[in-house]
């Protein structure tokens, strides 16, 4: 690509397993690596071997990869050689072209956590380095504590980096392992150990984001001169997660003064996999990705106030950044009680309807947003519930299927060990091309667990559609929200669900009702009648 070469190591296999509530299969590690690998990044950090099995699985699985696999360990204990640690031994038994080892470079770190001396650790430094050379393998050491050594003590904090280096380590990484350092100190300390004749193409940064400003660090030690920047996706680590690559990519490839200055192996036709790829990782982890994510969440181009939609009609530059289909997202107009016209006709024209302005349809259309949302209804992230209350005043939407009535009854009991076990049960009886089909789904899942009385509506909705039944069979709940939107007598409930298909497609829609059940299932009914008018078409507005 013409720029300087700066490196790019993802840690998310690693550090990422680290953070609370995640533990990676097998399985899992393999296609995040082959998600990695094609997207571009330099290094992949496959873990621990010898640690746990999930990682020594994963390096005899693993295969080739066009990004160098490197396996993580530390440097050899006190009291016996290099040769002789068993520890060291199992990360080498990888077999993995890169071997990253960590060991301590801040003093008060070696003698209360090791208790060994200063000269012990650098020692340890030096021939667990040189060992892992001797074996044909790319060394990197992680300067573990480093800016913390270095504020506690400089000349031994650079002495164990020169160890490292002298050894023939590859890089020498940069941790701020604690996450409290300030991006500035950390651009001035990168720029004083240059200034002493470390060598920048052989330093790389590695920060934490207990302060929220671990991409702003790691910037910061780029703009000084490192040349290898570490980090995971989705911004996962311990405690507070490790520097965020979905949101250094980006800045790196797009954003002055760092486009165009450097080559950092990613290309612009991978950045469109972008999101995908962190919402694949979210998918894989159960969890629901971040809506104000920076480039990859459904937040992060989305404009709801009035003034800026009708400016993004003009011109997206006057309230983007970038182009959202740079990093595989898209701009979002949501709708609201704030809306005006210009979100309306906007959002519409993205769902396909081209209405004219004078549309006496369009004023209808926002009376009845700004009604439903004093109900206690919200369409800012329901998008799909918005394009159907559209569509109805439009004269476009489809009936597929009407609901004659449903049943739901929760019985609590004892089990044959005495145990005591909830069970829902639900009764939906639709009308389809004038026939009358009733279902009845149980909550129970494949385990004999009970998943309440919602599950069960879903199941029973979507039991027997007729024609449509295959159109939904792809169809899954993954998200469901529950907020209550008054207090007291008058209590109601807002409940949006988050829905997804085959395709990747992800939809969100609500249903509001004194009643829980109720308001669950007026958004189950609108998920499915959103994904029938994607795939069986719906007709052009009256």
């Amino acid at each position: 690509m013409g720029g300087e070469r700066l490196y790019l190591y993802d840690t998310t296999l690693r550090d990422g397993q680290q953070t609370q509530g995640v533990a990676f299969s097998t399985a899992e590690k393999l296609r995040i690596a082959q998600a990695l690998d094609a997207l571009g990044v330099d290094y992949i950090e496959g873990g621990w071997p010898g640690a746990n099995p999930t990682d020594s699985a994963f390096f005899e699985e693993v295969g080739a990869t066009r990004a160098t696999l490197t396996a993580f360990g530390m440097t050899k204990r006190a009291g016996r050689s290099a040769e002789n640690d068993d520890v060291l031994a199992a990360v080498l038994d990888a077999r993995t072209p890169a071997v990253c080892l960590v060991g301590k470079t801040h003093l008060f770190q070696v003698t209360e956590a090791l208790g060994i001396t200063g000269e012990e650790n650098l020692e340890a430094i030096r021939a667990s380095v040189a060992h892992v050379v001797a074996q044909g393998r790319e060394a990197l050491f992680d300067a573990e504590h480093f800016f913390d050594g270095y504020a506690g003590d400089a000349e031994y904090a650079v002495a164990c980096l020169e160890a490292a280096l002298a050894a023939g380590a590859r890089w020498v990484v940069l941790c701020d392992t604690n996450g409290g350092t300030m991006p500035g100190q950390i651009g001035a300390v990168v720029a004083d150990l240059i200034a002493r004749g470390l060598p920048g193409d052989r330093l790389g940064i590695h920060t934490h984001n207990d302060t929220e400003q671990a991409v702003a660090g790691s910037l910061a030690a780029v703009e000084a001169g490192v040349r290898q920047v570490q980090g995971a996706l989705n911004g996962l680590g311990e405690r507070c997660g490790n520097a965020n690559l979905t949101s250094l990519i980006p800045t790196l490839l797009l954003k002055p003064p760092f486009a165009g200055r450097f080559d950092i192996g990613v290309t612009e036709a991978a950045l469109e996999g972008l999101t995908r790829v962190s919402r694949m990782l979210d998918e894989i982890l159960n969890r629901v990705p971040l809506r104000q994510a920076p480039y990859v969440g459904s937040s992060a181009f989305a404009h709801k106030a009035g003034l800026h939609a009708s400016a993004i009609l003009k011109n997206p530059a006057t309230y983007e950044h970038v182009d959202p289909a740079r990093v595989g997202n898209r701009r979002v107009i949501p709708m609201s009680n704030q809306a005006g016209q210009s979100n309306l006709r906007r959002r519409l024209a993205e769902m396909g309807l081209e209405v004219p302005r004078d549309a006496p349809a369009l004023g209808r259309i926002l009376e009845r947003i700004k009604a439903r949302e004093a109900e206690g209804y919200t369409y800012d992230t329901a998008q799909a519930s918005f394009e159907l209350l559209a569509r109805e005043e439009l004269g476009c939407l489809q009936e597929f299927f009407e609901v004659e009535r449903y049943r739901v009854t929760i019985e609590r009991r004892r089990d044959a060990q005495g145990r005591r076990v909830t069970l829902s049960e639900a009764v939906v009886v639709v009308r389809i091309d004038g026939e009358q089909t009733l279902s009845v789904s149980e909550s129970l899942d494949a385990a004999g667990c009970d998943q309440g009385p919602v599950n069960a509506l879903s199941k029973a909705l979507a039991k027997d559609l007729g024609r449509y039944q295959s159109v939904i069979d792809d169809m899954r709940l993954v998200d469901f929200k529950v907020r209550i939107t008054q207090g007291g007598t008058e209590a109601v409930t807002r409940v949006i669900i988050d829905s997804q298909d085959g395709m990747g497609r992800r939809w969100q829609t609500v249903g509001v009702s004194a009643n829980i059940v109720d308001a669950s299932f007026e958004a189950l009914l609108d998920a499915v009648r959103w994904k029938l008018i994607r795939d069986c078409g719906a007709g052009p507005a009256a």
